[in-house]
């Protein structure tokens, strides 16, 4: 078992500024990225899986206070083996979660699509979750993974920023022509209920990026602190922005309905949101390999020192992408999968460990602002991960399971009198589909 103790890391500096480099020169030769690169390999995890916050620049700062240059390097030199290998465990399994949650929603929101080619069986068990899970990690999530330098995924994950936009716009369309006519469920407008805790731990989940941020810290040409900084508020800016828009239209146009896979809520006659979920597919697909990257790593730096061989590299990627493959074929809903992520895994990752750490090495006055931050994070974090735990085992959220949603059908006339002025509408639900969703 490789220790990172032995692992080369950068020497304490006695002069920590924004000029620090935290990688050394030699490293990362031939594997450097524009910071605009950077923006667009941050924005895609955090879009994929979140938003970024404060914790994520405590993170590069702890580790230049101990002088180290991963995640577990900075927690080994901060409290020993023991929480080496607890942030090695969960490092391991956010991402390895996520990507499970990934081929999820790619099962999901392709097979949806295909069924919409004309004169395709929707029951032909070649367009089924389960074949379309196989496939697109065969021919795609597997090939992109298999990449050794991160920086190389800088152009996938501007495609993947793109296709978020387009995605973005349908969400936004269909919240001002479907929302009306889709019924409001009760307390709709409550702001916060007693399992608010779990809303939390999915928010968790797509708020982190902190397991990889590491990978992209050491992608660019010249890693300062101040550069990860700069970074770090655009891409911070550009995810709440859609992150924002999208929670709110999903959750205005279909209430207490909205499903953990949003796409799960809209009708599968809908020509545009086909095209959305395509989208949304794709997005997913390219958002994958960097998931895939950091569970690698962590085998790595556990197993082999730091350092696979290319055979090595070949066999650990493959199989961290069967076993993620395989759990995916067995799980059909997001929800619990993003709760439990989120909670357990996502929770201490963002605020519990990065608190603790910079608590520890920073020699700044109580009352510095980064440590009045760590105090008020370490608690909320331990509180959200024994509560929310609880809340998603007790108070499992509600799941569609790939099912159409009640108002799709047209034999539910809660919605077939529905009156469109200018068009007269006062049909069947099939007459009303074709005005709102064509």
């Amino acid at each position: 078992m490789g220790y990172p103790g032995q692992r080369p890391v950068i020497p304490p500096q006695s002069h920590r500024d924004d000029r620090e480099t935290l990688v050394s020169e030699h490293k990362h030769k031939g594997k450097t990225c524009r910071q605009s690169a950077a923006v667009f390999n941050v924005v895609n995890s955090i879009i994929g899986s979140g938003i970024i916050d404060f914790s994520l620049i405590l993170l590069i700062k702890g580790a230049a206070l101990s002088g180290t240059d991963t995640y577990q390097s900075l927690v080994n030199r901060t409290f020993g083996f023991p929480g080496y290998l607890l942030l090695s465990v969960l490092q391991f399994l956010y991402p390895f979660i996520a990507m499970i949650s990934y081929n999820i929603i790619t099962g999901d929101t392709l097979s949806k699509v295909f069924q919409r080619i004309p004169g395709v069986d929707p029951e032909n068990l070649l367009i089924g979750r389960h074949l379309i899970i196989v496939l697109s990690t065969v021919v795609f999530t597997l090939p992109l993974s298999l990449y050794r330098d991160i920086a190389k995924l800088g152009k996938i994950s501007l495609i993947s920023t793109v296709l978020t936009t387009l995605i973005l716009g349908i969400v936004v369309a269909r919240g001002v022509s479907l929302g009306p006519h889709i019924p409001k469920t009760e307390d709709a407008w409550i702001f916060a209920k007693p399992n608010a805790v779990q809303a939390v731990g999915v928010m968790s989940f797509a708020f982190i990026c902190h397991h990889n941020c590491f990978l992209v810290y050491g992608s660019l040409e010249e890693p300062t602190v101040a550069k990860w900084s700069h970074i770090i508020h655009v891409s911070t800016l550009i995810s709440v922005f859609i992150s924002i828009l999208f929670a709110t239209c999903g959750y205005l146009t279909f209430t207490g309905y909205t499903q953990g896979d949003l796409f799960e809520n809209y009708c599968r006659n809908d020509d545009l949101v086909t095209f959305g979920r395509f989208c949304y597919g794709v997005t997913v697909i390219l958002t994958y390999p960097i998931e895939c990257f950091v569970t690698r790593e962590v085998i790595a730096n556990v197993f082999f020192g730091g350092n696979l061989s290319s055979v090595c590299h070949i066999i650990v990627t493959v199989v961290i992408i069967t076993v993620a493959t395989l759990v995916s074929l067995l799980i059909d809903c997001l929800g619990i999968v993003l709760e439990l992520n989120g909670v357990l895994c996502a929770a201490p990752l963002i605020f519990i460990i990065p608190s603790a750490c910079y608590l520890k090495l920073s020699e700044e006055p109580r009352t510095h602002s980064d440590k009045i931050m760590s105090c008020v994070m370490l608690p909320i974090g331990a509180v959200v991960m024994a509560v929310g735990f609880v809340m998603a085992v007790t108070s499992p959220q509600d799941c569609s399971h790939g099912q159409e949603m009640f108002y799709c059908s047209p034999d539910n006339f809660s919605l077939t009198n529905i009156s469109i002025s200018h068009l007269q509408l006062t049909t069947q639900l099939s007459i009303l589909n074709v005005s709102i969703f064509q």
